[in-house]
């Protein structure tokens, strides 16, 4: 594929007064790995609606595998998978038949079936459940037998609308290798997701919210750019801690996870001033260490530096 795989050109899409898609521009290699994250209301589905050629755009435009959204959005189905958070499954329908009725949709030879299938079920391991019915599957299964049948026809572009929300957390990893598996053979995947571990599976992730671009890079570049510092420490009464933190001028945000205090501090600020701080108010900290910025740490910061700037 010569060029991007998918290049969006200033994607506008407005429901009524609701602007749920605000000018996205960005671009998607061939071979990529492409995230799209953000929290519910972002504007996660609506764009992969629009790049599926399902949702026309108010404004703007995408091309898709070398063809407009805007002029021929039929053009470009032969060449993308858009498997939407509940994907079409028969539910009477067995697993091997599900996948046979996608296959006559996407007009595959029969004589190219068996060996598609035998592929689809070495990746996927449904091979031993081709005869049970959609409906009895688990929900990681019915996610797994939803890329088989997107993927039957085999795709340049996958379009993966949160492949992996309400799935067990075995399921999840066996949904990321098998995209992992997709990529490697030369598939260019678009994948939504809400969960910020995820996203750092991707090459490179569009941050939004509320509609907006707010981040674009490679998920390690975009964690060594944050403008502060995380701190992880062991301390007593850990929520009283966290809500006294949070009150610090030098703290941009606290939040206990668990037993624990994640603390994010401006970049100027000293955390031996922060301590003695804390120490000083009869809170005990046992340990304190540096840690590594996390996605979720990005996209808080982009925000309220969004906020910020709006303001």
């Amino acid at each position: 594929m010569a060029g991007p795989a998918v290049s969006v050109r200033g994607l506008t899409r407005r429901f009524g007064e609701l602007v749920a898609v605000r000018d996205l521009r960005f671009d998607v290699g061939a071979g990529e790995l492409f995230g799209i994250v953000g929290p519910d209301g972002a504007g996660k589905t609506t764009t992969l609606r629009m790049l599926a050629g399902v949702l026309r755009p108010s404004d703007g435009d995408a091309i898709v595998a070398g063809e407009s959204i805007v002029t021929d959005p039929e053009a470009i189905k032969p060449s993308i998978a858009y498997m939407s958070q509940r994907f079409g499954l028969y539910e009477e329908l067995t697993v091997r038949e599900n996948i046979e009725f996608y296959a006559d949709l996407y007009e595959l030879p029969r004589a190219d079936l068996p060996g598609r299938l035998e592929r689809l079920y070495a990746f996927s391991r449904l091979g031993p459940f081709e005869r049970r019915r959609a409906g009895d599957l688990s929900g990681g299964m019915k996610q797994k037998l939803g890329l088989c049948c997107a993927l039957v026809h085999e795709p340049r572009i996958l379009l993966l609308d949160e492949p992996t929300f309400g799935v067990d957390p075995i399921s999840r990893r066996d949904l990321w290798l098998i995209v992992h598996e997709m990529v490697a053979a030369g598939t260019t995947v678009v994948v939504s997701t809400a969960y910020m571990d995820e996203a750092e599976r991707c090459d490179r992730v569009a941050m939004l919210h509320d509609g907006n671009l707010v981040g674009l890079d490679e998920p390690r570049r975009l964690q060594e750019s944050l403008a502060a510092r995380v701190v992880a420490l062991q301390v007593d009464r850990p929520r009283r801690a966290a809500a006294y933190l949070a009150r610090a001028p030098e703290v941009r945000s606290a939040a206990t996870l668990g037993e624990a205090v994640r603390l994010v501090l401006r970049r100027d600020a000293d955390w031996a001033d922060v301590r003695a701080e804390l120490e000083g108010a009869g809170f005990t900290v046992r340990i304190a260490e540096i840690a590594r910025p996390t996605l979720e740490d990005v996209f808080v910061e982009l925000v309220e530096r969004e906020r910020r700037h709006d303001a």
